[in-house]
């Protein structure tokens, strides 16, 4: 073992800080008897030095260790008590990666010398195992954290202007064939010019990427050949994922990251990332001891009156203590980090309702929502709730505080229904279509609180949606058993793949649908990577565990239609400031505009009833959007004027005859869009009030009003 000179050091920042003369160790604990670090050799194989903390303040270890530089690797051995049923399960004998890292270097080996307990045990997690886990356990890596940022600003896209694009860093890039072999599928592989360039001719404003954070794939998965392709795993919530890296992972992760994020910035493009501050990957009570439960399991993790067992409202074995105020700190800590420090744009953040529980019950008020409001760094940003968890009453769409947006489950399972002519009422599609503000309204939230989406990581692709009345997950070992069964999906008349052109049109127009109804709908749209141009997962639903071409984007195999037809789809709604407004449509006319600001009719021309509203079988309807009667001045206070448009939508089995509404909704009208027929975008005729148009089944036309 080497000698080292040790100084007190400083209690804050919590984790390993380099300052030019050394580094400075601090680490959160509140229940254990002895800490200790724990340096590494350059090949991470031998441990060079065993360093006791001395001070403790406030509940942290800290030491400041001159002389160490970055690339160093460490962790941490903890002793204390090991009594599972008492909630504590210190063991000296397992390394414990820095809940504060800012990177991780290796792969986790799975051995069963990484469980704190004897495996295969009588007395099972009762029971403690001696063996060094140190030989199977990444390490942690000091980082120097300059880096030249040339001046970089966030876009600062506003969120009524916001088109999401939900991605993967790897499966994004891993078949580009025009990126360099050696950066698809990292980092570095989306700031080549292809990737850049795809982006922004597509029109999307910002990328939402799945878990960067480093995480683990569990043991089943590795020994079945598979791996936690997802990324909802995490291990590490300051540390970007070492396996996306091209160039090194003793902290040149963290650089690659920040690059990706300038060149995208430069591009217009701001970076929103998926974190997953629910759970870690250590799982329940038979899980690895890889970090928090051997820092300080009764902190860390909420658990079960029998605190051997834990709370589970995630579906993953564990669920992190909000009731404990460092588990909030160290959240609140890695968010303003990955905003100042990595200078990302927001967070979508998973299974959002499980951070707020207090106790047992959701409440939307919790500590954690009032701590992120009052904070000048997080709240600036885009706060993104996936607004459910699996406990009792995780289900909380609507209920989210002012200040956040959250994924719209209920627009997509409504937009679903609607297009396959599910029975369903045209009142929930309108509400949907206009921005939920059933859902938003009452809490002073706007429409861009409601992130729409059809498809998204988790379930069927576009494609599949259209192609498939059953999950197709065999290939995640689990004979069919996981994943989703009622998707809300329709085949189109045969199952998967087919050689029946009049199928293959049907499900090309039916994708065409749903992309038009998605981003010609008030709120926020959030696209699938892929969903532009026909990707296919086969069938699966839950991809999560699938690193290979099920997942990535196939770019030999492209629909250059449906992608033409995409980006033509959000050129119209950047152009169109009526499709993305800021306020609620109030069904009166504004100021100086001669017709109500929304309205809605019939087929035959006629306003909307009442009765007619609560029809279930009726799968028809028109809205005149008033592009003169927008609610929400420009930045200046100058009111906004748009054109006027007229949808038309036709989800039923056969054409329809559509009969315009009368002159005051407009004079004159041409064909914008018809998701059946793109020739007839070449239709120059001017259709007036009274004309007759005819629908082609299951179909959506877009009219312009002509001035």
């Amino acid at each position: 073992m080497r000698e080292y000179t040790v100084w007190p050091g400083k209690p804050y920042p919590l984790g390993a800080t380099w300052n030019g003369e050394g580094v400075n160790f601090a680490v959160f604990n509140n229940h254990a008897g002895k800490v200790e670090l724990c340096l590494f050799d350059e090949s991470g194989e031998q441990e060079i030095a065993r360093l006791a903390f001395h001070e403790y303040t406030n509940e942290t270890w800290h030491m400041f260790v001159p002389g160490i530089q970055p690339g160093q690797l460490y962790a941490y051995r903890v002793q204390g008590e090991y009594n599972p049923e008492a909630g504590h399960r210190f063991n000296p004998a397992k390394l414990l990666l820095d809940p504060y890292a800012r990177a991780i270097d290796g792969d986790l080996r799975w051995d069963d010398a990484l469980f704190g307990y004897t495996v295969g045990a009588p007395e099972d997690d009762l029971s403690c195992d001696p063996r060094d886990s140190a030989p199977f356990l990444p390490k942690c890596v000091v980082v120097d954290s300059h880096f030249e940022w040339e001046g970089d600003t966030p876009p600062g896209t506003p969120f009524y202007k916001t088109v999401i694009y939900e991605t993967h860093v790897k499966g994004f890039t891993a078949q580009h064939p025009d990126i360099p072999a050696g950066l698809r599928g990292t980092y570095a592989g989306l700031c080549q010019p292809p990737a850049i360039e795809y982006l922004q001719k597509l029109g999307v404003t910002a990328v939402e990427f799945l878990p960067i954070h480093q995480f683990i794939s569990d043991r089943h998965l590795v020994t079945n050949g598979l791996t936690n392709y997802w990324g909802y795993n995490s291990i590490g919530f300051f540390a970007p994922h070492a396996g996306y890296a091209s160039r090194g992972t003793r902290g040149e992760q963290v650089t690659e990251f920040k690059e990706m994020v300038k060149v995208l910035h430069r591009a217009g493009i701001e970076v929103i990332l998926d974190v997953v501050y629910n759970h870690t990957g250590e799982g329940n009570h038979m899980g690895p001891t890889l970090s928090f439960r051997g820092l300080d399991n009764a902190s860390y993790y909420r658990l079960m009156e029998n605190p051997r067992f834990y709370m589970d409202y995630t579906g993953t074995g564990n669920t992190l203590n909000m009731v404990s105020p460092n588990v909030p700190q160290l959240i609140m800590d890695s968010l303003r980090y990955w905003i100042e420090e990595m200078h990302v744009d927001g967070f979508r953040f998973d299974l959002a309702a499980t951070l707020a529980r207090e106790l047992h019950d959701v409440d939307r008020l919790g500590s954690f929502f009032d701590i992120i409001r009052q904070d000048p760094v997080i709240s600036q940003v885009k706060l993104i709730a996936e607004p459910w968890d699996l406990g009792e009453g995780g289900y909380q769409v609507g209920n989210f505080p002012s200040g956040w947006a959250e994924w719209n489950g209920k627009y997509r399972d409504t937009v679903r229904d609607y297009w396959r002519s599910a029975d369903s009422t045209l009142a929930e599609f309108a509400a949907r279509f206009t921005g939920s503000s059933d859902l938003y309204s009452a809490s002073g939230r706007r429409p861009t609180a409601s992130i729409n989406f059809i498809t998204a990581h988790d379930g069927f692709t576009l494609n599949d949606l259209v192609s498939y009345n059953e999950k197709h997950n065999e290939a995640n070992g689990e004979d069919n058993r996981d994943g989703e069964s009622h998707n809300r999906s329709w085949n189109c008349g045969e199952e998967g793949p087919s050689d029946s052109e009049e199928i293959n049109q049907l499900r090309s127009k039916m994708k065409r649908n749903f992309l038009a109804t998605l981003l010609l709908s008030q709120g926020v749209p959030m696209i699938l990577a892929g969903d532009e141009f026909g990707r296919t997962q086969q069938g699966n639903n839950n991809a999560y565990c699938q690193d290979n071409e099920i997942s990535w984007l196939d770019w030999e195999k492209m629909d250059g239609g449906l992608l033409e037809f995409t980006r033509r789809l959000i050129a119209m709604r950047r152009e169109h400031p009526v499709f993305r407004q800021r306020r609620w449509f109030e069904g009166r006319p504004l100021r100086g505009s001669e017709a109500r600001d929304i309205g809605w009719f019939t087929p035959d021309g006629a306003e909307m009833t009442e009765d007619a509203w609560k029809q279930g079988f009726a799968k028809s309807l028109m809205v005149y959007l008033n592009g003169g009667a927008i609610r929400s001045p420009d930045q200046r206070g100058n009111p906004i004027m748009d054109s006027s448009f007229l949808l038309l939508f036709n989800a039923h089995f056969e054409p329809l005859d559509f009969t315009l509404p009368g002159e005051e909704w407009g004079r004159a009208w041409c064909v914008s869009l018809d998701t059946a027929d793109d020739a007839r975008l070449q239709d120059a005729l001017q259709h007036n009030p009274g004309s007759c148009l005819t629908l082609e089944s299951r179909s959506l036309v877009v009219l312009q009003h002509i001035d």
